[in-house]
């Protein structure tokens, strides 16, 4: 009889497509499984593949090529080492699954797929795979292992719900091992562990919970990986945002199976979304091959954040700062910028760009005669420092990083083809008041493995001086806007809860106020859409999950909608569906 099962946990942070270096790190964690005498290995969701693959998985030589790498892996396992559990795209009888391989003694001993496929937020996955049944537990070298795959584990009240748990204690699962590829949101850590306590309660089993790392285009992955005892008390904590390939060993007893291993701390709110920030920024360069980064350094809030965040990402060598000011640059802001670039570190120069912005005013002039001075002629600046970016970006290789925040990206507050484009944003959703309590939170602290210096790096005077978007002469960005702790309590209940503007003016907001930052935020959809990519931290962002039309009549006008009246709707009425099916 089996009395203890050692198993190897590889939090790891696989790339998109790189189906060869993700088998590589495969082949160490099994090494690393095999120095310890574990029985078995355990890698992420789709790890083969990366995830998420979206439409690169429907390629039928993308299919092959993770089929092939899945047969060599299985081959490896002829040496009488660890079994490996691993993800993989796996087309069968012509529908392609979300699987996980078993593999051992040189093959494929056993293939479980996904049942419950989620398509919401910035999931997709009925597009591109099909429902696999809800399936017994494996064998694993004596023991009866569950494997439901990440959403299996995620209680849904509808019809096509699969209950997998349900189905594995039924048939005589005695442990559940969950390989998920479930991205960062804030406060996202209490949710998940809510529902694998909920799923403890209901099986009786312990609840082996595994989630990569890394950044992959704007979602990021925090790992953050852990274990529940069969009595929902946690067993072990991987760590976050960090690569971790952990063995541990659970012991049966009369009560079932139970572990003890590292509780590693909590990174969740500000510091969680600030180490997402790094992780994402450093994984978009280092996959995509970019040799470094590059910024306009303004001396303002936002960049300062961004050049903290470039240099804990990348390193000081990783970042080269560009001061581009006009007349309208005040000596307080090149004095902080120069602060900054000592303080990180990172490469810093000054290109005055007044010739520029003259020339284009010049060559407009005729073209703009007995035409009214506007903001045309301000956007020019930000025009300006974009394009000269850009024409360093092509000359070095080095990726244009934007600085853009969340709260004044929603209003359109940001010049398109200017400050907004480049090839990321690490803070677009990062609304302004945390990008304050972000800089603040950096000088006291920064995650594991951050490149920068410690201590204060953001000069205080950035953090205390009024923010200036240098739109006008001697402008704040308060002058048009409304104070940031008040625009940014609208656009959370306007982007986040979606509330209708009746809602958010009975909370206390002026209606005047709430009806024009709604007007902003919809006239701005065009903007948002050609926008840099950037690291997504809140649970509805800018990015896959919220899809609004670009051209859209609709307006909330702030009125208390009538009630429903159901004395209107005919008692004998039938769904359209049903009649159809009838």
């Amino acid at each position: 009889m089996t009395d203890t099962f050692t198993i190897t946990l590889a939090q790891l942070n696989p790339t998109v497509g790189d189906v060869t270096g993700n088998a590589a790190l495969a082949r160490k964690a099994r090494a690393h499984a095999a120095a310890d005498k574990a029985a078995l290995v355990v890698l992420p969701e789709l790890f083969i593949a990366g995830y998420p693959p979206e439409d690169l998985v429907l390629k039928p030589a993308f299919q092959a090529a993770c089929r092939a790498e899945i047969e060599a892996l299985a081959r490896d396992t002829a040496d009488g080492g660890p079994a490996m559990l691993i993800g993989t795209p796996w087309v069968e009888n012509g529908q392609l699954y979300n699987a996980c391989a078993l593999l051992d003694h040189g093959a494929i001993v056993a293939l479980r797929f996904k049942a419950n496929l989620p398509n919401y937020g910035v999931f997709d996955e009925k597009r591109v795979f099909a429902r696999g049944p809800a399936a017994g537990p494996l064998t694993i070298r004596g023991v009866r292992v569950g494997v439901p795959i990440c959403e299996d584990t995620w209680m849904e009240e509808s019809a096509d719900y699969e209950n997998v748990v349900e189905t594995l204690v039924e048939t005589g699962a005695e442990i559940l091992i969950v390989p998920n590829g479930s991205p960062y949101a804030r406060d996202k850590s209490d949710i998940r562990l809510s529902m694998a306590v909920a799923r403890v309660t209901e099986s009786q089993l312990p609840f082996v919970y595994l989630n990569q790392i890394g950044g992959q285009d704007e979602l990021v992955f925090d790992g953050a990986s852990f274990v529940l005892n069969a009595d929902c008390s946690l067993a072990v904590q991987m760590t976050a945002f960090t690569e971790q390939t952990l063995t541990l060993t659970l012991t049966k007893s009369a009560n079932g199976w139970t572990c003890h291993g590292p509780i590693a701390p909590a990174l969740d709110g500000d510091k969680g979304d600030y180490a997402a920030c790094v992780l994402g920024l450093r994984d978009y360069v280092r996959k995509n091959g970019f040799p470094g980064v590059l910024m306009g350094i303004s001396g303002g809030i936002d960049s300062a954040l961004c050049a903290a965040i470039a240099v804990d990402a990348l390193g000081a060598e990783g970042l080269r700062g560009v001061m581009l000011p006009f007349k309208y640059t005040a000596q307080a802001s090149l004095d902080d910028a120069a602060t900054l670039a000592r303080a990180l570190g990172f490469r810093y120069e000054i290109l005055p760009i007044a010739d520029a912005v003259n020339g284009f005013e010049k060559i407009l002039s005729g073209v703009f005669a007995g035409l009214a001075r506007d903001i045309t002629e301000e956007n020019l600046q930000a025009r300006t420092r974009g394009t000269l970016l850009m024409a360093i970006s092509n000359k070095t290789g080095a990726m244009v990083v934007t600085t853009g925040n969340k709260s004044e990206m929603s209003v359109g507050y940001a010049t398109l083809y200017g400050d907004m484009n480049g090839g990321f944003n690490p803070i677009k959703d990062i609304y302004k008041t945390e990008v304050f309590r972000l800089c603040r939170l950096r000088n006291r602290w920064k995650p594991d493995g951050a490149q920068g210096p410690d201590g204060e790096v953001i000069p205080v005077n950035i953090i205390v001086r009024p923010p200036t978007a240098e739109l006008r002469e001697n402008q704040t960005d308060q002058d048009s806007l409304p104070p940031y702790d008040i625009l940014d309590g609208i656009l959370e209940r306007l982007v986040e809860r979606e509330q209708p503007l009746a809602d958010i003016v009975a909370a206390g907001f002026e209606r005047e106020t709430v009806a024009r930052i709604d007007r902003l935020l919809n006239i701005a959809e065009y903007k948002r859409r050609q926008a840099a990519p950037g690291v997504k931290v809140t649970r509805k962002s800018f990015g896959r999950d919220r899809r609004y039309p670009i051209t859209n009549k609709f307006r909330d006008f702030a009125r208390v909608p009538p009630a429903p009246n159901a004395a209107i709707v005919a008692p004998t009425a039938t769904p359209s569906s049903k009649t159809f099916q009838e």
